[in-house]
């Protein structure tokens, strides 16, 4: 008998490695479905019907409560998707009307498409009940997800009386795939997301969670044999209108306002200039970014914060340039003139490079304890460049260069990295970077403010060679990673010496040696258990600066269990050792880091989603904790709260705001409270009006200060926006923002920035 079911067994599992080796055909129909979301034209009776019916995630591959099924087919120019979401409660859907990419916590359906089938790169297409979009691009090598990345494509959904319905075209052009003749392949996974009490993830494959690579699992498709590239061409014309009144508040005298009106023409231009190969042009790209970003509290950090880019030119194929490092960090372009970018990607052989000029010149200066930067008056030239080869899914070899130079500096960075995984539960990952570096003495002036060098107060590892005019640096990243269903087990080195710099990317600590290992532990539950998932995380590391003195020693251990409401509870624990900032006389006298401190604090997060448009999270942590300005261990108190709410399908409240506390021996260091609320009223799936309110409150007792600093420093800013976007290239903006604050010298909250903005762009496609 056990002979038996073994031979059963092994025949099953060779009759589904079969299957699996059988790509699933998508049938030709000339004919052209209207995207209405009605599914009511006889083309979709003679389309591919695939059946989803997996539930992939939190659980281990198990039967799906509700039935779904995808309709597919193509024409040459376009794919062609039809989503059948049955649901026995419909009144339970999620769905709401939101701005592009705002769905996440909807009901959802949708396909991943890893069109040159080379299980690097996939893109994502998701659709709510109401057909409101959000695509993304997940790349395999840095395991990110592009979600700034938007396509040109059209979706239409409807809720029914048993489910709902979603048609979908996405036009050909807006995938890069061979154009070779014949039958072509590409691989895809069509998936349904069901928020209730719990989230599941419905697929139409079965997902091997011991492969930690998900995109090498998509089925593979064939068909496509009339589909070509053409030379597709795209031109968007934009016009920025700015009337800015600013004034320099400085003391209890506050001057008029002065004036300012810009009118910006600007223009995208995207050529495809083969089927692989794709040419973009930008003039004037920097009023593309409109919306504020979301507030962020920096009032004991000594790093420089981290904004991602949200401008068009610089987002297209933005994922070709990822290494395992990030040396390429467009928002460090802030106003550029003009950008010319080229990609392609062919044959497992990817390129990329963009060159573009910026008004001004911001230099990121990063130290082993602290980072700065540098504003200079001068245009600067900026290049990237990236190359990257991939043999199949198990390797892949890669280098960067970039530059940046201006009249009083150059900084060159040359890198190469590789991906390798010899099993599917094994990946090594190894990079390694050279640097070129040249300042002046104006650089060096205005690092230090206009201070004397030997006076200037920044970080030591700064300091130490800043005085130098030319530095050459490097540094090395090499990791390790074992994963498994249950468990994973990992470590990592990473060197950066003092005199490395990249400058284009965001590299914000130097002089520095890192050790880092861990290990991981998963649970999956199942329809009998209260909880869905669990897993307990822990990790250890050191760190030494370029001298071989300790900076950092550090052990960390946390547990997560995701249950009902689609809660999540998380708690852990950090003990670390670290090193204090110096705050001697002379500088110049430099003998290494200084102090040791120990760190040792708590925390918990706790998020639940109760209902359709409801989120709620609390963060708390406490523990003593360095206070970096005056070089002292303080006890720290964090309290973030956050509320996300929907009042019927078409308003939404976002809520946030962080509380934090630092005491010294019973007394108060400061108080710290950011506020960031928005209020948003979305019309349609086109357009929307919201109001965005960020305020920020610090109060210091001056006696617990080792130098003068104010008691008090109050800033607001406001933001009304207008939007309405046909698509995400054809756009209108018109709005509002204003800022000011309030110090020791203020009475009141005095504002000294007024813009009144206008934007308008029109995508034509040829």
């Amino acid at each position: 008998m056990f002979r038996s079911t073994s031979l059963i067994c092994a025949l099953l599992l060779s009759l589904k490695a079969t299957a699996s080796t059988n790509a699933i055909e998508i049938p030709f129909i000339a004919q052209e479905a209207s995207i209405d979301g009605k599914l009511n034209e006889p083309v979709w009776r003679s389309a591919k019907e695939i059946i989803v019916d997996n539930v992939s995630w939190p659980y281990d591959n198990t039967k799906s409560p509700v039935q779904t099924k995808a309709l597919v087919y193509e024409n040459g120019d376009a794919l062609f998707v039809a989503f059948i979401a049955s649901d026995a409660n419909p009144n339970d859907i999620r769905a709401h009307y939101r701005d592009r990419d705002k769905i996440w916590n909807d009901d959802l359906v949708g396909i991943k498409i890893d069109s040159l089938n080379t299980s690097q790169n996939a893109y994502q297409f998701f659709i709510n009940p109401l057909g409101v979009q959000m695509d993304s691009i997940e790349n395999e090598l840095t395991k990110n997800e592009n979600t700034s990345w938007n396509g040109i494509w059209s979706s239409k959904g409807k809720i029914t009386d048993d489910g709902y319905r979603v048609e979908v075209k996405i036009p050909l052009r807006v995938l890069n795939f061979s154009d070779s003749p014949g039958r072509k392949k590409m691989a895809m996974e069509f998936l349904r997301f069901l928020p209730r009490s719990e989230r599941l993830r419905i697929s139409n494959m079965q997902l091997d969670h011991n492969n930690s690579c998900w995109i090498c699992q998509m089925p593979a498709v064939s068909g496509f044999e009339s589909a070509k590239q053409n030379s597709n061409l795209t031109i968007t014309p934009a016009l920025a209108i700015a009337h800015t009144q600013t004034r320099d508040i400085d003391g209890a005298v506050v001057p008029d306002f002065e004036s300012d009106t810009n009118y910006e023409p600007g223009l995208d231009v995207k050529w495809a200039v083969t089927p692989d190969t794709t040419l973009n042009l930008t003039l004037n790209p920097d009023f593309s970014q409109v919306e504020a970003d979301t507030g962020q509290l920096s009032v004991n950090n000594s790093f420089s914060l981290f904004f991602p880019e949200k401008r068009a030119f610089f987002l297209e194929n933005s994922d070709y340039f990822s290494s395992h490092l990030n040396l390429t960090h467009t928002r460090n372009v802030s106003a550029p003139d003009y950008g010319v970018k080229a990609t392609s990607s062919q044959n497992g052989h990817t390129f990329a490079g963009f060159i573009a000029n910026d008004d001004a010149t911001h230099v990121l200066i990063p130290g082993n304890l602290g980072s700065s930067i540098v504003s200079l008056e001068q245009k600067s030239e900026n290049a990237a460049f990236r190359y990257r080869y991939d043999a199949g899914d198990e390797f892949s070899i890669g280098a960067t260069s970039t530059l940046r130079q201006s009249e009083d500096y150059q900084n060159k960075v040359l890198s190469i990295d590789s991906k390798y995984r010899p099993t599917k539960h094994d990946t090594v990952k190894l990079q390694a970077i050279t640097t070129h570096t040249e300042y002046d003495r104006h650089f060096i002036d205005e690092l230090c403010d206009g201070d004397p060098i030997d006076t200037c107060d920044i970080d030591e590892s700064v300091l130490r060679i800043q005085n130098q005019d030319e530095q050459t640096g490097v540094g090395y990243y090499a990791s390790y990673e074992h994963n498994r269903k249950h468990w994973r087990a990992f470590g990592s080195y990473r060197n950066y010496d003092a005199a490395m710099r990249a400058d284009l990317g965001f590299v914000s600590q130097v002089d520095f040696n890192k050790f880092v290992t861990g290990f991981e532990y998963r649970w999956y539950g199942d329809e009998n258990n209260w909880w869905n998932r669990a897993n307990w995380y822990s990790d250890w590391d050191i760190t030494h600066n370029e001298d071989g003195e300790l900076l950092e020693k550090e052990v960390q251990s946390n547990f997560k269990v995701q249950g009902p409401l689609q809660s999540t509870i998380q708690f852990g624990f950090d003990h670390r050792k670290r090193t204090g900032q110096r705050h001697d006389e002379s500088l110049l006298n430099i003998d290494g880091n200084t102090d040791m401190f120990t760190e040792n604090f708590q925390w918990m997060y706790l998020e639940m989603k109760p209902k359709a448009g409801v989120f709620a999270g609390l963060t708390l942590n406490t523990g003593n904790k360095l206070d970096i300005t005056n070089n002292r261990l303080g006890q720290r108190y964090i309290v973030k709260p956050t509320l996300d709410f929907n009042l019927g399908r078409h308003f939404e409240v976002k809520l946030r705001h962080t509380y934090e506390r630092l005491e010294h021996e019973g007394d108060n260091v400061y108080t710290a409270n950011l506020s960031d609320a928005r209020f948003t009223y979305q019309f349609g799936i086109n357009s929307y009006v919201r109001l965005a309110l960020i305020n920020l409150d610090i109060e210091r007792n001056q006696q617990k200060y080792m130098d003068d600093v104010d008691s008090q420093y109050k800033k607001l800013s406001t933001q009304l926006l207008y939007a309405y976007k046909l698509n995400p290239e054809t756009v209108l903006f018109v709005g509002y923002s204003d800022s000011g604050y309030k110090d020791d010298d203020l009475s009141n909250i005095t504002k000294d920035n007024k813009t009144f903005f206008a934007k308008f762009s029109y995508a034509w496609l040829r």
